[in-house]
């Protein structure tokens, strides 16, 4: 009885301990980085990380099996919360990633597949025989390709290619407007009609780098290779939708990039950053 009293203890004291160190997955810096639960999600590097803990079992024969067990433990408990993150990550104003996969079970799979592949970035054993993992898997790829798969307007609308572009990229400075990373926001003219959004982009680029890419500054977005060398700057004036992730911008601006011979296929080929606070 006092073993299994002391058992509880200890993993009592080492729930607690990982706790305190969930915060902080990336090294933000400039980064667009957004904790959501026992997870974060790095708008900048379209990367989703969660942590996980194992508590040594204090049945175990040795300190060796005792440390695995802890290791498999915190691998389970961090693919566990990496599957709650990504589900809460955001598509668009409206919808995350988990109200797909409860209208698809195959739609579930594939998002619970993407976790299963998740990697190893970082693994700390604590003195006590406890173990913490920290696991990332890209919002590119395999997950872009499920979520991507499934809006119905993706490329719709793609802009016709025509010679050399003037513009090479999208800039949307919507700092100060409370906009909120998502896979798939929308631009919007002050009459509400979209600009760009998962309907003017190939899906081969979407699911590549992503619709948009964000940043926390305008001078170093207009460095970022996504854009260079000479993109177009236009002003984020609200945000728009439950989830606020749908910038407005003016219809002047919006009438600039509605000129084909100005934007030609940049917009298709998802050279956007929104520069957010």
């Amino acid at each position: 009885m006092l073993r299994k009293s002391l058992s509880v203890l200890l993993f009592i004291s080492l729930a607690f301990s990982f706790g305190i160190t969930y915060a902080g997955l990336f090294d933000g810096g400039d980064q667009v980085v957004e904790t959501m639960g026992t997870g974060e999600v790095n708008w900048s590097a379209n990367v989703i990380r969660s942590v996980g803990s194992g508590a040594p079992n204090p049945e175990a024969p040795n300190v060796a099996v005792a440390r695995l067990g802890a290791e498999r433990a915190a691998k389970l408990d961090a693919m566990r919360n990496l599957l709650e993150t990504v589900k809460g990550v955001r598509i668009d104003s409206q919808t995350s990633v988990v109200n797909f996969t409860t209208q698809s079970d195959v739609i579930n799979s594939r998002v619970e597949g993407t976790v299963k592949g998740a990697r190893v970035v970082k693994t700390k054993y604590l003195s006590d025989g406890g173990v913490e993992v920290i696991i990332e898997v890209p919002i590119t790829g395999g997950l872009a390709d499920t979520v991507y798969g499934n809006l119905t307007d993706l490329g719709s609308a793609a802009v016709p290619k025509a010679g050399s572009p003037v513009y090479t990229g999208l800039i949307i400075d919507a700092k100060g407007t409370g906009a909120r990373p998502a896979m798939s926001p929308k631009i919007l003219d002050e009459d509400g009609k979209e600009v760009y959004g998962s309907a003017y982009v190939s899906r081969e680029f979407a699911i590549k780098q992503g619709i948009v890419g964000y940043a926390k500054d305008v001078n170093a977005a207009k460095q970022n290779e996504r854009v260079t060398a000479n993109p177009i700057v236009v002003k984020g004036l609200k945000t728009t939708g439950s989830g606020g992730s749908d910038i407005v911008i003016s219809n002047a601006d919006a009438a600039g990039l509605r000129d084909v011979s100005k934007n030609l296929s940049f917009l298709e080929q998802t050279r956007v950053l929104v520069v957010v606070d």
